[in-house]
C-alpha cells in the first residue's frame, strides 16, 4: 500500500495516525457516555484532542518500529476507560462501546476510498499519496483494532457472544493481553502476513467497490 519508507512518508503516517486515533478514541468515549456510562467523561476523553489520547510507546514508537519493519503501521492508544457495568444492554452495549473506535476507522476508510475513486483525475500526486496512506492507515487501525485478544476492541464482541467460561478466561487476559499481541507482532513474521493480507484485501475491495 505504501510504496516508499521515508521521512515524508512518516510524517504523512503519523499525522494520519494522531487524527485517526483521536476520532478512534473520542468515539470509545462518546458512545460509553451515550450507554449512560460517564467514566471516560469524567476523566476528559470525549476530546478531540489528541493529547488526550496518545500512550508514547504503543501510539508513537510501534506503529514507526513495525512500519519501517514490516511496511504495516500497528499501534494501541490509551485506552478509553468504561465501566461496562453501567452501560445500557448490558454486555452488547459494552460491545457496542468496543467496535465504536474500529468501525470509526472503517468510515474513514470507506470515505476515504470514496473521495480518491471520484477525484482521482483531479487529485496531484501529493494529494493522492496523503489520501491512499491515510486510507492505509485507517484500514490498519481497523483490523488491528478487531483481533478478538484483550484488551482489544474486538474482544467486545467475544464478550458478548462467548459463554461465561471463555468471558472468564478473556477477563484474566485483560492485563496481558496487549503483550500477547505485540509478542505475535514482532516474534512471528507469518502475523504480520496476516494481518498484511486482510489489509491489503480491504484496501483493494474499497478502491474498486467504493
Amino acid at each position: 500500500m505504501i510504496e516508499a519508507i521515508n521521512l515524508t512518508t512518516l510524517i504523512i503516517v503519523f499525522i494520519s495516525l494522531v487524527i485517526s486515533i483521536t476520532l478512534h478514541e473520542a468515539m470509545h468515549a462518546f458512545t460509553g457516555h451515550w450507554l449512560g456510562d460517564d467514566t471516560a467523561h469524567r476523566e476528559g476523553r470525549i476530546s478531540l484532542n489528541p493529547i488526550r489520547h496518545v500512550d508514547p510507546f504503543s501510539t508513537i514508537l510501534l506503529p514507526i518500529i513495525t512500519l519501517l519493519l514490516f511496511q504495516v503501521p500497528l499501534l494501541a492508544a490509551k485506552p478509553v476507560p468504561f465501566n461496562p457495568n453501567r452501560v445500557r444492554f448490558e454486555e452488547f452495549g459494552a460491545a457496542l462501546v468496543g467496535l465504536a473506535g474500529p468501525f470509526t476507522n472503517l468510515l474513514l476508510a470507506i470515505s476515504t476510498a470514496g473521495i480518491i475513486n471520484l477525484f482521482q483525475g483531479s487529485l496531484g500526486p501529493d494529494l493522492l499519496r496523503i489520501l491512499v496512506i491515510f486510507l492505509a492507515v485507517n484500514i490498519g487501525l481497523f483490523v488491528f483494532n478487531m483481533l478478538p485478544i484483550p484488551p482489544l476492541d474486538g474482544s467486545r464482541l467475544v464478550y458478548a457472544l462467548a459463554p461465561e467460561s471463555v468471558q472468564n478466561l478473556m477477563a484474566s487476559l485483560e492485563r496481558t493481553g496487549i503483550v500477547i499481541v505485540f509478542g505475535l507482532v514482532l516474534l512471528f513474521p507469518g502475523f504480520i502476513s496476516f494481518i498484511s493480507n486482510i489489509n491489503e484485501a480491504i484496501y483493494k475491495f474499497l478502491l474498486v467497490y467504493i
